[in-house]
């Protein structure tokens, strides 16, 4: 007696355990499920030139007080840190830019480097270097110069089809001794 009862728990056990797997779902595609994702196609090029013109524009945008510019290149929640630590947005970047405050004879980008992240974000890399560079302080007498060679770092994101700079970051080079 005792078997045939064991004999019948473990016929209920199975029954059971059967009657609980999950139904089949045969609302969607099999196909689609299991297919691995597409891989985007970025046009790694372009890309790269939009990045290099937009930084050049940035740069001809100071030295020719060109704030429209500025406007147009940069995102309205951006974060900008310059060289000497202090951080800005876009409204202090267009006020600067407004005001004349930066003149310079010659903003170069030196050895540019894109770095493309995905289709909707990148960041540039160089070193750029600024002529009889001057930068005149609201109530101080002599202009400080800003005049050498330095390291950045742009971050670029495409917002409505657009390439907008995100963040920016200047590092002055100290000369070698």
């Amino acid at each position: 007696m005792n078997r045939i009862a064991l004999a019948l728990l473990i016929v209920a056990v199975v029954a059971v355990m059967n009657g609980c797997q999950p139904a089949l779902d045969t609302n969607r595609n099999a196909a689609i499920a299991t297919a691995s994702p597409a891989k985007e196609t970025i046009d790694r090029a372009a890309i790269e030139a939009e990045i290099i013109k937009l930084e050049r524009e940035w740069a001809d945008a100071n030295k020719t007080h060109n704030a429209e510019a500025v406007k147009r290149l940069v995102a309205d929640d951006a974060v900008i840190v310059y060289p000497d630590g202090s951080t800005a947005t876009k409204a202090d970047e267009v006020r600067t830019i407004e005001s004349g405050a930066i003149t310079a004879d010659a903003f170069e980008m030196i050895d540019p480097k894109v770095t493309i992240i995905d289709g909707d974000s990148a960041f540039i890399s160089g070193r750029s270097v600024i002529k009889n560079g001057k930068y005149a302080i609201p109530n101080q007498k002599k202009p400080i110069d800003i005049s050498g060679e330095y390291r950045f770092l742009d971050v670029y994101a495409k917002r409505d089809g657009k390439w907008v700079a995100v963040a920016s970051q200047a590092t002055k080079i100290l000369p070698q001794n």
